[in-house]
């Protein structure tokens, strides 16, 4: 019996040991649950993290450095020059192709209104009364009219009547046919001198590039974007000029003709009837 008690004495011993041990040492989730207030406290204490702020672009307008304006602001006096001769002849090639026009619709007006009052009439006299002054068929009329009653004179005498109504009312004619061709020769000379004076424009504007590139010892962009875009804007002038008065020109021929042809057969037909003597 009292070697059992003492069996079981160190055997009790030990499990008092074991079970103490477990006391002390705390489970996992007792540790979770203890350590969940101090996480919320924690929380609870730290400042809120601040959003950095989204950079915006402010979109500002750029001026274009390679304009016409800039131009015009940074050319020289032989690039203002020529810019300026170049805005010279499109006004004028402009100012005559519109005067040009208007003479012409005039003359076929007035060739409507020979057609209908001037050959009703019962001579030429009266004819002649019923077409508006200005009107290039009365001058004609008239021009044979006159002829036709002034003969007199030491040196007009020795001319027969017949080459005398012809010789004026020819000279009247040429006088209109005159009238009408004022002002297309500046036309074809702008035509065919407007895309050289542009070019010399271009030239000029290609010098300036190649010298801010020695200057500047390198062929940078910035050296060579203005001076260069200076050369194409003279180029897209001197065409721009040029074309519309080439067009003009060759459009105000064709009607030149067509009214010279309604002139002639016209002074033709007052020519007839002054040497059949109805005046």
């Amino acid at each position: 019996m009292s070697l059992m008690k003492l069996v079981r004495a160190p055997f009790i011993a030990a499990l008092l040991a074991v079970a103490g041990l477990a006391v002390s040492l705390p489970t996992p989730a007792l540790a979770q649950a203890a350590s969940a207030p101090e996480a919320a406290a924690s929380a609870e204490v730290a400042p809120p993290v601040a959003t950095a702020p989204v950079a915006t672009v402010s979109k500002e307008a750029v001026e274009n450095p390679y304009g016409l304006e800039a131009l015009w602001k940074g050319g020289d006096i032989v690039a203002k020059t020529v810019l300026f001769i170049m805005v010279v002849m499109s006004m004028g090639s402009w100012y005559i192709i519109f005067t040009k026009l208007f003479e012409q619709q005039k003359v076929f007006q007035s060739a409507k209104e020979v057609t209908k009052g001037f050959w009703s009439a019962g001579s030429i006299k009266a004819g002649a009364g019923t077409l508006k002054d200005g009107s290039a068929f009365r001058f004609i009329a008239e021009s044979g009219l006159d002829a036709s009653k002034h003969h007199e004179g030491s040196l007009t005498e020795q001319i027969d009547l017949h080459t005398w109504i012809s010789m004026s009312i020819q000279r009247a004619v040429e006088n209109i046919n005159s009238r009408l061709q004022d002002g297309l020769a500046f036309l074809a000379t702008v035509g065919s001198t407007a895309p050289f004076v542009g070019l010399f424009g271009t030239v000029w504007g290609i010098m300036h590039a190649l010298t801010s590139i020695g200057i500047a010892g390198q062929a940078s962009i910035d050296k060579v974007a203005g001076p260069v875009g200076e050369a194409l804007i003279m180029t897209a002038i001197g065409l721009a000029v040029a074309v519309p008065a080439v067009m003009g020109y060759n459009w105000l021929i064709r009607r030149n003709k067509s009214a010279m042809e309604r002139v002639r057969a016209f002074s033709a037909d007052v020519h007839n009837v002054l040497l059949a003597g109805k005046r």
